[in-house]
């Protein structure tokens, strides 16, 4: 099975990085944010992806090209006889196919493109930007079980702000960022191809007509994770996450 990540945004929330790089590149640690989602498909077994990039897309081009020597320690041997002899074996076995769905297309656009390229029943989906240990495995089992054409992993998020309780215009006590009632899109898709008929042949946002229709004909099932998500939309995010990866406290790191 292949699994898309959505690459091509602009992420314009995120000028001081982004302004750069795009931001599937941004890093956590010493690796980019794409590195850690890719390792969590990875992890349950799937290491075919494809990356629909935009916005400074030969910065990502340029990265898996050269993927092996940026992760390893190697000597070099120049003149007539090259040669690069590697000394770590920090690689992965990946499958990666690039596609150029533009700088501007959105993200309806960009999965409609690579539908060439889809040759199973089933793929994954996910944006280049959220990193959760969400159970690939039993995503997947669930998407099955319902027989829908897609499924969504439905997350409440912690709120940005904290909030206040009260009563008779008394404040009776705070709460710090909690999580949210509400339900969101955390990525981390199953969709059937039949999905491709949803997606009309002009540029659209795949998160408005395609996934409302979809729900109008009762074909979309939500997957509900109540483990760690986050998003990366800005600055802020990116430090956030950092500081995770400095102590530790990583828990969408599910490999070794």
């Amino acid at each position: 099975m292949k699994a898309v990540i959505l690459c091509g945004g602009k992420g314009t929330r995120m000028r001081e990085e982004t302004e750069f790089r795009p931001k599937p590149l941004v890093e956590v640690g010493e690796n980019p944010i794409i590195w850690h989602i890719m390792k969590t498909y990875s992890y349950y077994g799937i290491n075919d992806f494809i990356l629909c990039v935009g916005y400074k897309g030969d910065m990502i081009k340029r990265y898996f090209m050269e993927m092996r020597w940026r992760n390893n320690d190697f000597t070099v041997k120049t003149g007539p006889r090259e040669a690069v002899e590697y000394h770590t074996a920090g690689e992965e076995d990946w499958n990666v196919t690039i596609v150029d769905t533009g700088a501007e297309t959105q993200t309806g656009g960009r999965i409609k493109q690579i539908e060439k390229y889809i040759d199973d029943e089933d793929f994954m989906l996910t944006y280049g930007d959220g990193l959760s240990d969400v159970n690939i495995r039993r995503l997947y089992v669930y998407h099955k079980k319902s027989g829908k054409i897609a499924t969504l992993t439905g997350v409440s998020p912690n709120s940005s702000f904290g909030v206040i309780e009260t009563r008779d215009g008394i404040v009776t006590a705070f709460k710090e960022k909690p999580v949210l009632e509400d339900t969101i899109n955390g990525g981390y898709m199953v969709l059937n191809r039949r999905v491709f008929a949803y997606l009309p042949e002009e540029d659209c946002a795949f998160e408005q007509e395609p996934l409302h229709r979809l729900a109008l004909d009762r074909e979309l099932a939500v997957y509900r994770h109540g483990g760690f998500w986050t998003a990366i939309d800005t600055y802020k995010d990116v430090e956030r996450v950092n500081m995770l990866w400095k102590t530790g406290e990583t828990p969408w790191k599910i490999w070794k």
